[in-house]
């Protein structure tokens, strides 16, 4: 990847849609080069172009980060068993007090205690949890910087 590919990706990550030929004349390049530039970062996996949707804005009223302390080797067991359940936007393995991090929308903060009682706590390997309501939300990207 080079310096052209950066600032390509760049301008994707503002707008997924913007055609090739407005990325090449913001950029001083062919829509040619852009389009086989594009096509290699897609095909290499090093992009994805997708939709992302605001889940607040499609009526998810809570939406939380819940920390969760797992028995000693279950980490990855227990994101897994997480990652898979529909109400979760995102599972990962973290250092520090806690082991897995989760991050869940939910339609009301009824809802939000049924699932935590309902299909977290049952997760075998789980020792503890934390639940971090949001409040409110202040930067929401989903790029890397560039």
């Amino acid at each position: 990847m080079d310096e052209l590919d950066q600032r390509i990706m760049s301008l994707l990550q503002i707008d997924g849609r913007i055609p090739n030929a407005e990325i090449a004349r913001k950029l001083g390049v062919s829509e040619g080069t852009v389009r086989r530039r594009v096509g290699r970062l897609l095909q290499d996996d090093v992009i994805r172009i997708t939709a992302v949707p605001n889940i607040e804005k499609m009526g998810y009223a809570a939406t939380a980060l819940v920390g969760v302390q797992t028995r000693s080797g279950w980490a990855d067991d227990v994101a897994e068993a997480l990652a898979r359940l529909e109400e979760v936007h995102y599972a990962a393995v973290t250092t520090g007090a806690f082991d897995v991090f989760i991050w869940i929308g939910l339609e009301s903060a009824q809802r939000l205690g049924d699932f935590l009682h309902t299909k977290v706590a049952p997760v075998e390997g789980i020792q503890r949890t934390e639940t971090f309501l949001n409040l409110g939300i202040k930067k929401r990207t989903y790029g890397v910087p560039l």
